[in-house]
């Protein structure tokens, strides 16, 4: 059922290791970066909470969430296939725009798919299998540039008329590949349960308007249930400090361990494959971990696990810029994985034990409080309207963050990245605050 969230996922993976470096190979201001990443937060307000509630009121003869995930797929595969053959930051950020679209439009109603499949008795198993695809999924795409550098011999050094690599273009089309093909497989294979004629009445009295949709989210918006309520603190820290680390990890590990500024160097190319690595480094953590959470969160509580999580991953983000240039030779094993990079730096898995962790938990802990506390009637338009409480901070990093990298940070990336560990700090202890109904515990 999972199986589309490994292709949905991979796209996000590829983003996240690759935007940044795509932007700077065009020519782009560190202190710009976080204004040209406002297209995944923009169109997740906007998008997200409408999709939500549109696939609560859907009766088609594919399903209620089932469209939602094809024209996602359709946009999405058409932005990854697009995004390497950019000539300018304008058309990479008009592509990063439709990219993130087809994400926004398929993820939501990805989640409530879960939700209207299973049990309550199943929930944590479920959206912790969905955290797990996430990490997978996220670990291959992170990984993918050194697999073709190191297993398939593509050079690293091979780049376009605008600096952008070949690895980069053939990770980018495999990515539009496994984004369509995935989700095809799991609409093939698990088919929507019917839906039950209670419902089916009730979608049918209810108006279909632009007007009464929005009406809708705000009526959920002002029901919102307590525990919902309580984690918009942790949204807003979680989400900021991840945006900041998104933007300047790869320039922070360039400075810290490459010492080099220059984005056009291949010392700033192979900072982006360390960061890459590390990638993938805690994402295949996060995999693991997110099984891992099942029987813990069940007897500790998803709440204090989340707090617990936070708080380590805010500790490994602190001390990545504490990183030096050298920590000796790759070690054989690691070699034999194609890592050398990585295995120069092996200070750097301390701190990707604590984004593995940290990343698994917030892909799986939120949404078994959430699904334990929402009407499951109107499970597509909280899940969304939860979404805005994580696209909201990272629209406040967009609009915010530049002036404070630029004037606050001394336009300093291993500062970025130590603000970054503090506010996931602010959002473990915020996580006292959260009272997770009887449900969802």
């Amino acid at each position: 059922m999972n199986l589309g969230f490994l292709g949905l996922q991979f796209s996000f993976g590829l983003q996240q290791g690759n935007m940044v470096p795509i932007y700077s190979w065009l020519g782009a201001d560190e202190a710009s970066l976080p204004i040209l990443q406002l297209a995944g937060p923009m169109t997740g307000l906007l998008v997200q909470p409408l999709v939500g509630a549109l696939s609560d009121r859907t009766a088609s003869r594919w399903g209620r969430r089932t469209p939602y995930f094809l024209i996602g797929a359709v946009l999405c595969s058409l932005g990854l296939f697009l995004m390497p053959h950019s000539a300018s930051l304008l058309m990479a950020a008009s592509l990063l725009w439709l990219l993130d679209a087809g994400n926004n439009i398929t993820m939501e109603p990805y989640r409530a798919y879960v939700s209207d499949r299973l049990n309550a008795d199943q929930h944590e198993i479920g959206f912790l299998s969905q955290s797990a695809f996430t990490g997978l999924a996220q670990c291959l795409a992170f990984l993918s540039p050194s697999i073709l550098v190191y297993w398939f011999g593509v050079d690293r050094n091979a780049v376009d008329a605008h600096n952008i690599p070949t690895i980069t273009h053939i990770s980018f089309l495999i990515g539009a590949v496994l984004s369509i093909s995935t989700i095809v497989w799991s609409v093939l294979r698990v088919p929507e349960l019917p839906i039950p004629a209670a419902d089916l009445e009730r979608i049918a009295a209810a108006p279909r308007s632009l007007g009464a949709t929005l009406a809708e989210i705000w009526g959920a918006i002002r029901d919102m249930p307590q525990a919902m309520r309580q984690m918009a603190w942790m949204s807003l820290f979680q989400w900021y400090g991840f945006s900041i680390y998104w933007s300047y990890g790869a320039l922070s590990i360039g400075r810290s361990v490459y010492d080099t500024t220059d984005k056009t160097s291949a010392a700033f190319r192979d900072a982006v494959l360390t960061t890459q690595q590390l990638g993938a480094f805690y994402n295949l953590i996060g995999f693991f971990a997110a099984f891992a959470m099942v029987p813990v969160a069940r007897r500790l509580g998803a709440g204090r696990v989340h707090m617990v999580c936070l708080a380590l991953c805010g500790l490994g983000l602190l001390y990545l810029p504490q990183i030096g240039p050298s920590m000796g030779e790759a070690p054989a094993w690691m070699v034999a994985m194609a890592m050398p990079e990585l295995g120069r730096h092996l200070a750097l898995m301390i701190p990707a034990l604590g984004l593995g962790l940290g990343w698994a938990s917030i892909m799986g802990n939120p949404y078994v409080i959430l699904a334990g506390s929402v009407p499951p009637e109107r499970t597509g338009v909280y899940m969304g309207i939860f979404n805005m409480m994580i696209v909201i901070p990272m629209l406040i990093n967009g609009l915010t963050f530049g002036w404070i990298y630029r004037h606050l940070l001394g336009a300093d990336s291993r500062n970025a990245i130590a603000c970054a560990g503090g506010l996931l700090i602010a959002a473990a202890v915020t996580m006292l605050w959260v009272r997770v109904p009887e449900r969802a515990a």
